[in-house]
């Protein structure tokens, strides 16, 4: 049956569009990867439970909890309650933790589920911080959370000690001393100011060149503690200046959601592995190419990815922060949930012409699962807007 329905577009105008993606098989067992691969997921809100969805969403746990098995099933780890979770625009520590200690327990059940958890400083605000004792203290108490409960954590980058470091040393100083205490090997975590705007200036200068020593210097001094780094700058050139530095045995986790295709792939003697919110969003895909790279199929994967890249490029585009409203649509358009609401109202962040440039990449990319279920919530959304 041929799907049509009128999307808008950016000049006002409405256009039909007509369908003409295919479903992308499941696999009948996890794939293998040459590559780790580690998909950022989304929580789940609860709408019928929400009494302060700004200050303090209810999240369905059920669902979450669901599509956690969903990624598992496609043989990706995930990275738990970071940004793409609404780490601090919409989850708050209290609620990471209860969806790291979930996470965790469930991972158990599952034979070959693996996670790691992002750890960071959000229970202090900012602008109430004054000392690196503070920073790291929150650190300590965050890590310390994630690996008593049996998990490896992600240490996530700081807004507090963005605010307060005045210097590389700075930095170099407080991971020093946390990495000094991990009982596991932990991911560092080098974000952008285009998905954080508090960020700005991180590792203790705007300029990446010397940004990027006091990482090399951290990594350096800690790289037995290190697994690796996820660089999250939307700059292939840069994440390759860092991957050629890198000492033996540290892993260079892309995290770029422009240029991920090419950089797994490498360039026949480096590579990235993965840590990445657009597989929440395009995870049979993902899954798809991955295991094509892994058996050496080389075009093949290129094949799969490639549609995926500009529809990643939609979801990621300024203001990038708001990506995770993206992803969240994709996944109720694929039927992962039955609402499209989240954390803070975040659905709002983007508009109605945003979403119908997403419907139309995405089926030409091949991630709608269901067509005819996604054209019936794509035009449900569209009569929300008067369309």
């Amino acid at each position: 049956m041929t799907l049509v329905l009128d999307l808008p577009t950016a000049d006002g105008k409405l256009s039909a569009y007509r369908l003409s993606g295919e479903p992308t098989a499941r696999p009948t067992s996890p794939p293998v990867f040459n590559r780790i691969a580690y998909a950022a997921a989304h929580v789940v809100s609860d709408p019928l439970k929400d009494r302060a969805p700004w200050n303090s969403p209810a999240i369905d746990w059920d669902a979450t909890m669901a599509f956690r098995h969903h990624l598992w099933s496609l043989g990706f780890k995930i990275a738990e309650a970071m940004d793409t979770a609404q780490r601090g625009m919409g989850l708050d520590w209290a609620g990471a933790q209860e969806l790291i200690r979930r996470s965790l327990a469930e991972a158990r059940r599952v034979p070959g589920a693996d996670l790691a958890c992002g750890a960071g400083t959000d229970q202090l605000l900012p602008e109430n911080t004054s000392t690196l004792g503070e920073v790291i203290s929150a650190y300590e108490t965050q890590i310390g959370f994630v690996e008593a409960e049996g998990g490896r954590a992600v240490m996530m980058a700081s807004r507090a000690l963005a605010k307060v470091a005045k210097s590389g040393d700075d930095y170099r100083s407080v991971y020093n001393e946390i990495l000094r205490q991990t009982q596991n090997k932990v991911v560092l975590h080098w974000l952008g100011d285009m998905f954080d705007p508090q960020l700005s200036g991180y590792w203790g200068s705007p300029v990446f060149e010397e940004a990027l020593e006091t990482v090399l210097a951290i990594i350096t001094d800690n790289k037995d503690k290190i697994e690796g780094i996820k660089i999250s700058l939307l700059d292939n050139t840069r994440e390759i200046a860092l991957r050629k530095r890198l000492p033996e045995g540290v892993l260079c986790f892309t995290g770029d959601d422009f240029n991920y295709a090419e950089l797994i792939e490498g360039n026949g003697e480096k590579y990235s592995h993965a840590l990445l919110g657009i597989f929440d969003a395009v995870a049979p895909q993902a899954s798809k190419a991955l295991a094509h790279l892994g058996n050496g199929q080389t075009q093949a994967f290129r094949d799969v990815i490639a549609p995926t890249v500009p529809l990643s490029r939609k979801i990621f585009e300024a203001p990038t922060q708001y990506y995770k409203a993206g992803v969240v649509f994709l996944a109720w358009l694929n039927g992962h949930q039955n609402h499209f609401t989240m954390p803070a109202g975040m659905q709002s962040a983007r508009g109605i012409v945003h979403y119908a440039d997403i419907f139309r990449l995405a089926d030409q990319a091949n991630v709608l699962d269901r067509p005819e279920l996604a054209t019936g919530r794509m035009k449900s959304l569209l009569q929300v807007h008067g369309l």
